[in-house]
């Protein structure tokens, strides 16, 4: 097998690709063949060392893939040999094999293509984490998406459409809005070139957002904060911009408004059924037509570092797919 090999986290360019032994699986474990594996933000902040989980070194970056499953380790009884599945397990996912956590798989059911669900669980699990547990929207609310041409951001337009809101998407560009609206979205805004507060008091007639799904954080988060409606849900999913934003607090006491924090993880970890049964509901609306990863484009795996730039270029539209 092949993996990109990351022995000293100091950066992108001190990935190697290199050869190494084909493991085999251990209790609990299977082995996939990697089909596809998907690029997520903190594949880029764990090879610098800056990701909340350090994993010991060396390891292999690549959060989130899809295969198929080649071995299985003592006690698998719910996956088998040949069986394709996605799994998001932190590490792992940039090379041709790698040992999985077989808790972690998720079967795919027949039509759902290796790319596409490379794609999937992070997002789209992240996403309705975000509004159907921690916001509780209701059909009929609005919606504001930061950072909305992004892989979690695509995702939140489309559950929030599922779900019956009304959407209001934010992007840095005139093309990235025009994507958004591709998607559902019932009005766009370029916060580039468009003041956002004005912005939202046009089109919620005054009234604000009811959620505000965050993943950017930055300079916006301040002045989205300021436009909540009344009892409104401001979402705490990343900080994709960089720089963790500091709020006053007076700012939920005025407007009687939550600020909630979003973990997909944790959740996961924490309520294992209440995931699995969020996730079975993800694979039927994918099913259905409600809901489709959007891929930006795909890239051989052998080009890691140029789908790390062109990530890092801010011009990525959902989701950078690497494929073996």
């Amino acid at each position: 097998m092949h993996a990109w090999l990351c022995e000293n986290p100091i950066g992108v360019d001190a990935l190697t690709w290199k050869e190494l032994p084909t493991p085999t699986p251990a209790a609990g474990q299977v082995l996939l063949k990697i089909e596809a594996a998907s690029l997520n933000f903190p594949d880029l902040l764990i090879v610098q060392n800056k990701y909340q989980m350090k994993p010991e070194l060396p390891f292999v970056p690549g959060s989130e893939y899809a295969g198929v499953v080649e071995a299985v380790g003592e006690g698998v009884t719910h996956l088998k040999v040949g069986q394709s599945v996605a799994c998001l397990s932190g590490t792992g996912g940039f090379g041709t094999h790698t040992l999985a956590p077989a808790k972690l798989c998720m079967p795919l059911p027949a039509g759902f293509p290796a790319v596409d669900a490379a794609a999937f669980i992070m997002t789209y699990a992240t996403s309705h984490h975000a509004l159907v547990d921690r916001a509780a929207l209701k059909s009929g609310e609005t919606v504001l998406v930061l950072g909305a041409a992004g892989g979690v951001g695509t995702a939140a337009i489309q559950i929030a459409k599922a779900m019956g809101a009304k959407v209001i998407a934010a992007a840095s560009t005139d093309e990235k809005c025009a994507l958004c609206k591709t998607l559902g979205a019932d009005a766009t805004i370029n916060y580039s070139t468009e003041n956002l507060r004005e912005a939202l008091k046009t089109l919620t007639e005054g009234k604000g957002p009811d959620v505000i799904y965050d993943p950017v954080g930055g300079e916006f988060a301040e002045p989205a904060f300021r436009s909540i409606a009344w009892r409104g849900r401001y979402l705490v999913v990343g900080f994709a911009g960089g720089p963790i934003p500091t709020l006053p607090l007076n700012l939920p006491l005025l407007k009687g408004a939550s600020l909630v924090g979003v973990f997909w993880g944790d959740f996961a970890r924490r309520e294992p059924q209440a995931n699995a049964a969020m996730m079975a509901e993800l694979a039927q609306w994918y099913g259905q037509g409600k809901i489709k990863p959007v891929i930006d484009s795909t890239m051989p795996m052998a080009d890691l570092k140029a789908a790390y730039a062109h990530m890092g270029s801010r011009g990525v539209k959902g989701k950078l797919v690497m494929v073996n």
